[in-house]
């Protein structure tokens, strides 16, 4: 019986518990496992020294813990793959795809799609790994593909600017080459890259999965055949999920759907105000007209998602300063709204030009919209941007400068009924989203155009 995410996302990795006679997720600190059986020991060793997902024994923790692999096989559930291998962060799992599948099969040319996280694209620019990066957009990944190539690398939506990338469409132009897709943002609930031939599917588990900005991890989900040589790469390298991590992580995927959907439909009301707000230049946010020009939600992902990230007409780091509410702090996905400011923080070491690829401004906000109550969070929004726009007219003339400075926006009495009123797609944004389809019903829909898009025969919006 076929279940829905909702149902999965609460029972996922947990068949052995009524087995074992226990209703709460175990948790299992053993840095090792006694064995009387030395040969047997050193035979299940062996195993996991050749990628084996399980053996007859533990030995170690470094090689296995049972907390960790409950985690792994609830997350590969929610993916629709074979397997999913966990990790201590989230660079450590793109880390150890990029020495599986490059430095082990010696491709050690990349391609990869900006925006990506900064840490992604940090690690890729300056060669750490004795790889060599090319950066394309979505449509020239075929162009770029060299008989040396390991990896296309891509994220969607792309941190922090929210640029979707449809992942049929690159899958197809990579060819034999495994895609990556970091998923982190959309989540397993809104997206399943691998259903869509996605090689390798990447989580900052520290974001939506934990859901609770208290615990540290990465995890991909793969097939079996390329979980065997992460496995290697963690064994070698010690980038273990620690079992507590592994223990918190499962635990937040049972609120998972909840927590993406009621944030979600408050990013969406958020996006709709800030739109129209004489406060801000742009607002970068996939459920907003105009910025789904490939009609990927519905088609690709189940929902706009709940990160928004937006320019300010003033100073972006004097409306951080000026929040109340939202915690000014890197990270996203947890049950708190946090807002930061890209170009300083996550992004501050991707180069000029990888900044100017992927949009990063210097005064581009990127927010991940909590469970508060949305109207608390767009007072304090509104009033940030008022304060910094107060600001930044005060400093101008008391220097005496010549160069206009907008004025403090003036925001009506109910701002929100105004931007509902306004956008004739306020109505269907401010809604919970997430009324599309099971992945199922729409992958098989996507391989046509997809492909059509690659061979020129239709189309493809720039």
């Amino acid at each position: 019986m076929t279940y829905s995410v909702d149902t999965r996302a609460v029972h996922a990795g947990r068949a052995d518990l009524a087995e074992l006679g226990v209703h709460a997720l175990p948790l299992d600190f053993s840095t090792t496992y006694p064995m009387h059986d030395q040969v047997a020991a050193g035979a299940a060793l062996g195993a996991f020294a050749d990628g084996a997902a399980t053996a007859a024994t533990p030995v170690y923790q470094r090689l296995y813990n049972p907390t960790t692999a409950r985690f792994e096989q609830a997350l590969a559930e929610l993916e629709g793959t074979e397997a999913a291998v966990s990790f201590a962060s989230g660079m450590a799992a793109i880390t150890a795809v990029l020495q599986a599948a490059c430095l082990m099969t010696e491709r050690r040319h990349v391609v990869a799609v900006r925006p990506l996280y900064g840490g992604t694209d940090h690690l890729l620019s300056i060669g750490l790994l004795g790889l060599s990066v090319t950066w394309v957009e979505q449509d020239e990944v075929a162009r770029a593909i060299r008989p040396d190539t390991g990896l296309v690398v891509v994220e969607t939506p792309g941190n922090p600017t929210l640029n979707l990338v449809d992942i049929a469409t690159v899958v197809i132009q990579a060819g034999d080459v495994p895609v990556l897709v970091d998923n982190t943002f959309a989540t397993p609930v809104l997206q399943n890259p691998a259903r869509l031939g996605a090689a390798y599917v990447v989580h900052s588990g520290t974001k939506y999965l934990g859901g609770h900005g208290d615990v540290l991890g990465g995890v991909v989900a793969c097939a079996e055949q390329r979980a065997g040589a992460l496995r290697q790469v963690r064994i070698l390298t010690g980038a273990v999920l620690h079992p507590l991590a592994g223990y918190l992580l499962h635990r937040g995927l049972a609120t998972l759907p909840l927590r993406v959907r009621a944030a979600q439909a408050t990013a969406a009301t958020l996006a709709v105000r800030l739109a129209v707000h004489k406060g801000i230049s742009k607002v970068h946010y996939p459920g907003l007209p105009g910025n789904d020009p490939r009609g990927l939600i519905g088609r690709q992902m189940r929902g706009p998602g709940a990160m928004i990230a937006f320019e300010t007409t003033g100073d972006a780091a004097a409306v951080v300063a000026a929040l109340r509410l939202i915690t000014p702090a890197v990270s996203l996905g947890s049950v708190d709204s946090l807002i930061e400011h890209p170009a300083l923080l996550t992004h501050r070491l991707v180069d000029a030009e990888g900044k100017e690829t992927g949009g990063i401004t210097p005064n581009l906000l990127r927010m991940s919209v909590g469970l508060e109550d949305p109207e608390d969070l767009w007072a304090d929004l509104d009033q940030a941007l008022r304060a910094a726009g107060t600001r930044a007219t005060v400093a101008v003339d008391a220097h005496a400068a010549t160069a206009a400075v907008p004025a403090e926006p003036t925001v009506p009495a109910e701002p929100a009924a105004v931007a509902v009123a306004a956008d004739p797609h306020a109505a269907v944004l401010a809604a919970p989203v997430i009324a599309v389809p099971e992945p199922e019903a729409f992958a098989e829909a996507v391989s046509a155009t997809s492909a059509q898009a690659v061979n020129g025969s239709a189309p493809v919006p720039a």
